[in-house]
């Protein structure tokens, strides 16, 4: 039984964990293996040529490592960097804070870039220190692709325009732990060194796998880059990548299945079209936000991110207490308001393995969890506003035509 129980199903809308696919918990529910058998052998190979299709990349090394997002940023800047190497990063939530707070712990020469909480990565500072940068001691930019603090997705393109405008070698360290799987991301066409994600966001598993995958030029700079490491060691995975056993540790062999189910789920839909419900998942939840009165905390629509809205909500009410009372009342699990933002804006996470009518039911929840707090909603009017943008905008499930 839950631990706390409610009828029915809890609706899970944070931007992660995300809610798992009943094929994925089947696929999982299984007992152990040996890890060395031909059988794993041929699970994980399958893993790592099919996980990099969502990367978009066919020169990247993938590492599949069982840890949280948190240890994937730690893998990402050990096996590339040194200590005292100057990296720029941008501040612009929670998590990219988090990130920093790290790379400092790690003795890397960190030159922060901040921006207020709903702006996107300052990308003219970033020129202004690239142009000044004559010998090239900027090793790496550090960039979360989306934060969901704010719901704010980086244009990653315009970094990588700005280094080749420079001529300069910097690699590129991407936090793609809430966008991989749910927004676009060109690894090779981008030309980005390094991305790293999670298991329990977009893919719909549960938390316990960090995925990074690294450029030639990245595993290159491995060979020389200074930073202690041991369980996140790149050169031990790539040792057992020649001799095909693939594992310097034992994995988890639920994780193994569950990933290999929820990849097929997504090829199975079809990765481009997994990446457009995500943008009507997206623009239906906006206009039901714009038909309450309420405001995006993302402050430019170019930036709007396909995985979370974060809702800005008056300040006469807190909305810590919004969270709390649809949890409560009605079984929806919503974000709150985090460090700057707390109190000042919940979060509607649309990520994952979800359709359309599931976000109505949120989105209904919403609505009711708002008129209980006191802000003068009129039920219906987010649903009806997304409704009538769903109801033109769904294609036919193409499995089912």
């Amino acid at each position: 039984m839950d631990f706390a129980y409610g009828p029915g199903k809890n609706h899970l809308f944070v931007p992660g964990p995300t809610n798992i696919p009943e094929h994925v918990i089947r696929a999982m529910n299984r007992n152990n293996e040996n890890h060395r058998t031909p059988a794993i052998t041929a699970l994980t190979k399958s893993l790592l040529d099919d996980i990099t299709k969502i990367f978009k990349t066919t020169s990247g090394t993938p590492f599949l490592i069982p840890t949280t997002g948190t240890g994937a940023w730690e893998s990402a800047l050990t096996n590339t960097l040194s200590p005292g190497d100057r990296i720029v990063s941008f501040l612009i939530g929670q998590f990219s804070l988090l990130w920093i707070e790290q790379q400092k712990q790690l003795n890397f020469n960190v030159d922060v870039v901040e921006s207020d909480w709903g702006e996107s990565a300052n990308l003219d500072i970033l020129e202004s220190k690239l142009a000044s940068d004559k010998t090239h001691a900027i090793k790496a930019i550090c960039i979360v692709h989306n934060e969901t603090t704010t719901g704010v997705t980086n244009d990653l393109t315009k970094v990588r325009k700005l280094l080749d405008e420079y001529r300069h070698p910097a690699l590129i360290i991407v936090d793609a732990v809430s966008s991989i799987g749910a927004i676009d991301l060109r690894m090779d066409e981008w030309g980005i060194d390094v991305v790293v994600t999670s298991s329990q966001k977009a893919l719909s598993l549960p938390t316990g796998m960090g995925i990074v995958v690294a450029s030639p030029k990245a595993i290159e700079a491995s060979k020389s880059a200074k930073s202690l490491r041991s369980f996140f060691d790149w050169n031990g995975y790539l040792k057992f990548y020649k001799t095909g056993a693939y594992w310097p540790y034992t994995p988890s062999i639920q994780m193994l299945y569950g990933l290999r189910a929820g990849l097929d789920l997504i090829f199975e839909e079809g990765f481009e079209n997994v990446l457009l419900r995500h943008k009507r998942l997206a623009k239906a939840t906006r206009l039901a936000v714009e038909a309450w009165g309420l405001k995006n905390c993302c402050q430019k629509e170019e930036y709007y991110s396909a995985s979370v809205t974060a809702i800005v909500v008056p300040p006469n009410i807190d909305s810590g207490e919004i969270v709390s009372r649809a949890w409560k009342k009605y079984n929806l699990s919503l974000g709150v308001g985090l460090n700057k933002v707390a109190g000042k804006v919940f979060r509607i996470g649309h990520v994952g393995h979800l359709n359309e009518l599931q976000l109505l039911g949120c989105l209904a929840g919403v609505e009711m969890t708002l008129k209980d707090v006191g802000y003068p909603v009129k039920l219906g009017s987010g649903v009806g506003a997304a409704s009538a943008y769903l109801q033109n905008n769904i294609p036919l499930i193409p499995s089912r035509i």
